[in-house]
């Protein structure tokens, strides 16, 4: 059951499948961030992995002032590690930090799940429904960077539909730390070997049914989570 917002309450603005009048370009430095953080969520760059700033240069098309800036939000979010030499890496996951990930995630993706399925609209779970799908797709086709890229898109969404910023911030920060992991799980087991959850919290978020909705985000981040503890533990350390 919702609760009526009082009469002196809006509920916040979202985004919705309506057109928008154009938005302005983005700053240089914005766009710049958002290519190099894609290149960390997605597992372009591996855990481990060193690249120069001139070689980020490079392969961004980009001058080495709005390259410089965006490595320092990324460092300061923890999804990368200034090495002495111009260089920088992305910090390798040990058991350790799986498993603070995972006691992070156990309770913040289903309480955003919970929220969401108090709000969602049928244009909400419609889309939610043809990024699974398209999911699937990607699964069939082994398109691993597809799988990634659509994974996050569904999870973002549901954060956005939770209305709940500050929380939703805080899971995508962690995507941060995991997802060039889920690069090499998917490297060692295929997509097709991923867990998907996504059908029975689709399910539930449909019947309204928040706590259904909960448990199904709840074994979705579990069981991935999983996997990628598994695999870093198989994982040689000169890997």
């Amino acid at each position: 059951m919702r609760i009526k917002e009082g009469a002196g309450m809006q509920r916040p603005a979202r985004k919705t499948g309506i057109t928008a009048p154009q938005a302005a370009p983005l700053p240089a430095h914005e766009t710049i961030y958002r290519e190099l953080r894609a290149l960390v969520l997605f597992g372009d760059l591996a855990p481990g992995q060193a690249v120069t700033i001139q070689g980020l240069c490079d392969r961004l098309g980009a001058g080495m002032t709005p390259v410089r800036e965006a490595l320092r939000r990324l460092i300061a979010e923890g999804a990368l590690e200034l090495q002495g030499n111009r260089r920088v890496s992305l910090p390798r996951l040990d058991a350790d930090n799986i498993g603070e990930l995972m006691f992070a995630r156990q309770w913040l993706d289903p309480h955003l799940a919970q929220r969401a399925t108090g709000r969602a609209t049928p244009q909400d779970l419609d889309r939610l429904t043809a990024i699974d799908n398209d999911l699937d797709a990607a699964i069939l086709r082994g398109d691993m960077r597809g799988y990634l890229e659509l994974n996050y898109r569904f999870h973002q969404l549901i954060y956005t539909i939770a209305e709940a910023p500050i929380l939703a911030d805080v899971a995508d920060g962690l995507w941060l730390r995991f997802g060039p992991s889920l690069r090499v799980v998917c490297g060692r087991v295929g997509t097709e070997g991923l867990p998907d959850c996504h059908k029975d919290l689709l399910k539930a978020m449909r019947a309204g049914d928040a706590e259904a909705a909960a448990t199904a985000m709840r074994a979705d981040v579990v069981q991935g989570m999983e996997q990628v503890r598994q695999s870093l533990s198989r994982q040689p350390r000169g890997d």
